[in-house]
């Protein structure tokens, strides 16, 4: 069965090549070719060229595979770390909840 490539948004297509080439910078700024990464990444030069293209159907355990071989693999903790928006909804549903009465507690 063939793995279906997910279907993104131009933006979005932009943000996963853009990601393609800051991992493709990484690698020609450490002076290693695509061989050497792919081998030390234990993944397929295309699987490289691919990731390093923006490639939104390599999996995201390549992505990884390819950080660890840069040693940048610490940089996957950066990922959704500060969460704005969720800390933003959090927020406005901590403020909402209403106290309970304290003569509700007691009045039988």
């Amino acid at each position: 069965m063939k793995n279906k490539r997910p279907i993104l948004l131009p933006k979005h297509e932009r943000v996963l090549k853009q990601v393609g080439e800051q991992f493709k910078l990484a690698r020609l700024r450490r002076k290693l070719s695509m061989e050497h990464v792919s081998e030390r990444a234990n993944i397929a030069k295309s699987t490289l060229w691919r990731i390093e293209k923006g490639d939104p159907g390599v999996a995201m355990g390549n992505y990884y595979q390819v950080l660890i071989a840069l040693s940048l693999d610490k940089d996957i903790l950066q990922l959704a770390s500060d969460d704005i928006f969720g800390r933003k909804l959090q927020d406005i549903e901590l403020m909402s909840k209403k106290k309970v009465s304290k003569r509700n507690k007691g009045s039988k």
